[in-house]
């Protein structure tokens, strides 16, 4: 369960990592960080790129730590535990994956 909680912050670090260094050339509709602010001009698509890819490297590399450490108290548990306990670590992993979006669109909005 340890390695199934690791993957939301090891996508977004490794998603993170992709955007600032490897980021979409041109708008598209299939793949990158895709929402109408980005998606007006390709200074703004570069922008937030690059904003969200080191939003989102900074934000995988802390909650690695606090993922393994939020599964300690499992140890020994059953099952039951174990899996009640790793989907609700799960749901709360998503929380700042997606809140990462609002810091985005507020530097898009305040820069374009």
């Amino acid at each position: 369960m340890v390695c199934m909680n690791l993957l939301i912050p090891l996508a977004m670090l490794g998603f993170g990592v992709v955007f600032l260094r490897w980021p979409p050339r041109k708008i598209n509709g299939v793949y990158g960080y895709r929402t109408a602010r980005s998606m007006a001009s390709q200074e703004a698509w570069d922008f937030a790129h690059a904003y969200f890819g080191r939003l989102w490297t900074r934000m995988g590399l802390v909650m690695l730590p606090l993922s393994v450490l939020a599964m300690l108290p499992c140890l020994g548990k059953g099952e039951n535990m174990v899996g009640l306990w790793g989907g609700i670590l799960s749901a709360v992993e998503c929380v700042p994956m997606l809140l990462a979006i609002v810091p985005t669109e507020k530097a898009l909005k305040k820069r374009f």
